[in-house]
């Protein structure tokens, strides 16, 4: 078997419900779960991989609610690209509607683009993006 996983593969952050941070970024995110351990009261860490499913690429959301772990942000953060503008638009009103929204859009033309900040359950910072121009400027190394 040829090993595909090469380069950045994952992010982990521990959360202090899995439950809650598998919903954001699902809803948020359009991630789902590729692989999931550790069922409370197991002894186990609850723990869980999720996927874009574009790339080879993994959030790791490890479950502990004792957790002490630093938060990504406020300006660090997880980007997400999304399909159109319009995309965008609508999961930032379903973000402000469930009161994660941190920051209104901003449109910072080329190569940053359209951009907003959401906060997930842990307060972690997951950035939506429309326009950014990473795949172009990769290519034209």
């Amino acid at each position: 078997m040829e090993n595909n996983d090469i380069g950045l593969s994952h992010i982990a952050f521990a959360v202090k419900n899995l439950d809650a941070s598998i919903a954001f970024y699902q809803q948020f995110a359009n991630m789902k779960v590729i692989h999931r351990r550790g069922e409370r009261g197991t002894g186990a860490r609850p723990v869980a991989w999720l996927s874009d499913m574009t790339r080879h690429f993994a959030i790791v959301l490890a479950e502990d609610p004792e957790t002490r772990d630093t938060q990504l942000g406020p300006f660090g953060h997880l980007g997400v690209a999304c399909a159109s503008k319009e995309a965008m638009d609508a999961k930032l009103a379903e973000a402000r509607t469930a009161g994660v929204l941190r920051q209104e859009p901003t449109d910072s033309g080329a190569p940053v683009g359209y951009w907003a900040f959401l906060d997930d359950p842990d307060g972690n910072t997951l950035e939506l993006s429309y326009g950014q121009e990473i795949g172009y400027l990769i290519e034209n190394q």
